[in-house]
């Protein structure tokens, strides 16, 4: 067998995706540039799909001969440090406690750098059949990138039999996931002079017992849900934006409330928005529409995301599991890309370093242990995959 990929290698490797700032609401063709790079010095072709601005892309390659296949799949993108207090610079790796400190080392620029340092071991390896490597863009604003690439999939880049996700579990096999459905309710009011706040419809106050009825439909769900398989065990509904006003002499015109659900598969908390709408119906609008009938609420869906189920007999949860030394995997609470995946033929499960306790929040972090299992995953991956 070929030698290991090293833990420093992924590293290094780690320090340079790191010092991308591939935040969400950016371009990502510098890293997928240097991943491009990296490929072709190991003699690897790549393809890139770019979204339709050509600001952004996936980037597909393919080791070894052959159909079918693993595919290990990992979004390039991440979410914005704005507010977040760092005791380092979130775009510079940091080494403190056998820690690996830096936006994106976790959620998961981690998983990334370990299958690239592991190239040279699928290269050389004597694959029985192919390693297919998918990097996607804007995962975290709605599985958006990785749907041009899933086309793809169905057309002219080879299908992979069983795609892993690095997603962030601890390297522990996750064969399930919740919906993810992001809803954008507007409220339109009647701007007055803040001395006559009567002859105008503030609609901050409309949307802040908006607020109050999702929150009132959280504490409903979190109390009659309960499916360990999960964590929490219960759908969640949360208010995760609030945008309105004009000035402070102005009774505001326009508020606008962003909020989430994820679901249990099959959960009742689906009818949120139609339980929202009848709130706003019934409670809001005639008193609103009394001092001007042209006010309204209107909720649209921003993002959504299915419920996922592997399935007890799925192929890729098996393959992880064997690879892990799991005997039962967790569901988690977050889609786990590529999914919104249609695809016909290919299954997927989820296995990737570090914890989702430490995505998306201040001194995000992996640790070096992580990256360690997360490199003898796919050093027995490789072996599995050998003749």
């Amino acid at each position: 067998m070929p030698t290991p990929p090293s833990t420093q290698d992924a590293i290094g490797l780690l320090a340079k995706l790191i010092a991308f700032d591939t935040t969400s609401a950016k371009s990502n063709l510098d890293l997928i540039a240097f991943v491009r790079e990296y490929l072709d010095g190991h003699g690897i072709a790549s393809t890139l799909v770019p979204d339709g601005d050509g600001k952004k892309a996936c980037l597909f390659a393919t080791i070894g001969e052959g159909d079918g296949g693993v595919g290990l799949s990992g979004h390039s993108d991440c979410v914005p440090v704005t507010g977040q207090s760092w005791t380092s610079d979130p775009f510079t790796l940091t080494e403190r406690g056998g820690k690996l400190y830096g936006r994106g080392t976790c959620d998961m620029k981690g998983f990334i750098a370990c299958v690239l340092a592991s190239v040279p071991l699928f290269k050389a390896a004597p694959l029985t059949e192919p390693i297919h490597i998918l990097i996607s863009y804007d995962e975290e604003v709605g599985c958006v990138g990785v749907r041009p690439m899933i086309a793809r999939l169905e057309q002219d880049l080879p299908r992979p039999r069983v795609v892993i996700v690095g997603e962030p579990s601890g390297m522990q096999v996750i064969d399930g996931h919740k919906c993810i459905d992001v809803f954008r309710t507007t409220v339109t009011g009647k701007e007055a002079h803040s001395s006559m706040p009567a002859i105008g419809v503030n609609a901050i106050s409309a949307a802040s017992k908006l607020v109050e009825e999702i929150d009132r439909m959280a504490a409903e769900v979190a109390s009659t849900e309960n499916d360990p398989h999960f964590d929490p065990p219960y759908s969640t509904v949360m208010v995760a934006m609030v945008d309105g006003g004009t000035a402070p002499n102005i009774v505001p015109r326009n508020c606008d409330v962003l909020w989430q659900l994820r679901g249990l598969p099959g959960t009742k908390a689906k009818d949120a928005p139609a339980r929202l709408e009848d709130f706003a119906e019934k409670t809001l609008l005639p008193g609103m529409r009394a001092v001007a009938p042209d006010a309204s609420i209107d909720t649209k869906t921003e993002t959504a995301v299915p419920a996922f189920s592997a399935g007890p007999d799925s192929e890729a949860v098996s393959l992880a599991m064997m690879l892990t030394g799991a005997n039962r995997p967790p569901a988690c609470p977050m889609p786990r890309r590529p999914g919104s995946s249609r695809t016909r033929a290919v299954r997927r499960s989820c296995a990737g370093p570090a914890s989702i306790e430490q995505a998306h929040a201040a001194d995000e972090f992996v640790a070096l242990s992580q990256i360690e299992a997360c490199l003898a995953f796919l050093t027995k991956l490789t072996e599995r995959m050998s003749a």
